[in-house]
């Protein structure tokens, strides 16, 4: 996002498949039972980190897919809900093109509560969006669960008792499909707006991620 808002690179997505992680919001790293939670966190295989985005703590692991998308705007403010609307209804279209009953909207009850949201038939959350600005540039993240609900449910469950946040288990959902079929699917979705270069990330840009690595791992 930087090097985007920098001039130094083009607009840029990438998609990856992340460990397992709680990605805690910086509200959740002010709280009382920040320190609990990230150990609740740990004693069930996730590590915490403190995410670049978004509202609450939410959860990444090896059947979910982590969708990052850095776009150059030298006044990104008005474009907030026009960018989450987009993000939200793509990922939308790429699970119903796997046959999934993909909607936009938040889920009473669900974990990291927010209006973009993209569910399963309004009942179970399989995707949350979050978004940061900087100077002449938008950050769009997402977390798309292809499999493993329970494991979500699992870590997310002592997670928000610490942290005194209340949800409903039963929300957190997942696809049912494959990571390489997903990762087609939201290729595909965005291969019709845009016109996609495959790069590999260049010395410059891990070297920046190194140097702010300390800035995202958790208690």
């Amino acid at each position: 996002m930087e090097r985007v808002g920098a001039g130094e690179l083009p607009e840029t997505l990438r998609l990856a498949r992340p460990g397992a992680m709680v990605a805690f919001a910086k509200q959740d790293a002010v709280a009382e039972g920040y320190a609990p939670a990230a150990r609740a966190a740990r004693e069930h295989g996730f590590q915490p980190i403190l995410r670049l985005a978004g509202g609450r703590a939410a959860v990444f692991h090896e059947g979910t897919m982590a969708l990052a998308h850095a776009i150059p705007d030298r006044d990104p403010r008005p474009g907030i809900q026009r960018r989450f609307a987009q993000s939200a209804e793509l990922v939308a279209r790429a699970l119903r093109r796997l046959g999934v009953d993909a909607r936009v909207g938040e889920v009473p009850g669900e974990y990291c509560p927010g209006g973009y949201s993209v569910n399963m038939a309004g009942e179970r959350k399989l995707a949350g969006i979050g978004q940061r600005l900087i100077k002449d540039a938008a950050h769009v993240g997402a977390v798309v669960v292809a499999t493993g609900e329970e494991r979500i449910r699992d870590v997310l469950v002592p997670v928000y008792e610490a942290l005194g946040l209340s949800w409903r288990p039963a929300t957190a959902g997942s696809a049912g499909t494959p990571l390489d079929e997903l990762e087609a699917a939201l290729s595909a979705e965005y291969a019709e707006l845009y016109e996609l270069v495959e790069w590999r990330l260049d010395e410059e840009t891990l070297a920046l991620a190194r140097r702010h690595r300390a800035e995202h791992v958790g208690g």
